[in-house]
């Protein structure tokens, strides 16, 4: 080989390997401080019409037939006098922290009860509780259609569909 081609190969060698040793260097500099987060107007701009975007996107809420029940409002238990509005249905009733309705009550399951709509009717729905779920007096086994004034009784608390 001539000299000129081994000159050549050297400096390709070192150039791959600074590229390695930046690359490198790179990597363990964003491990230890963090990505770069843009802070620029434009990347403020940007944010804002994705947020935009999805705000379009969203789906609106179906009108409610006059007299439809819009809120659960809690008569006894620990939570009484509190209201729940029904436009985030379906909504889930328990101890667990996921819970839309959470009911502090030794006698309630973390996932213990649904309370969802399905066209024009509400339904509660018993989600394998021990304590049970029960409308009136009578306890749950199945889906349950909810009227205006219906009375859910689970563990020590009492919730009420209202206007």
């Amino acid at each position: 080989m001539s000299e000129l081609t081994l000159m050549l190969i050297r400096f390709a060698y070192l150039a791959i390997l600074w590229i390695f040793v930046l690359s490198a260097i790179s990597v363990i500099r964003s491990d230890m401080f963090g990505a770069r987060i843009e802070q620029t107007p434009r990347a403020e701009r940007r944010e804002q019409r994705r947020a935009q975007k999805t705000q379009r996107n969203r789906p609106k809420p179906a009108k409610r037939p006059r007299g439809a029940p819009t809120h659960v409002a809690i008569l006894e238990g620990a939570n009484a006098g509190e209201t729940i509005s029904l436009d985030d249905a379906p909504l889930l009733i328990g101890r667990g922290s996921d819970a839309a309705i959470r009911l502090d009550d030794d006698y309630v399951s973390t996932r213990h009860a649904r309370i969802a709509a399905s066209g024009d009717q509400w339904f509660i729905e018993d989600l394998g509780s021990t304590n049970g779920t029960y409308l009136g007096s009578q306890r749950l086994t199945q889906p349950a259609s909810l009227q205006l004034g219906s009375q859910v009784r689970i563990g020590k608390t009492t919730l009420e569909l209202r206007k």
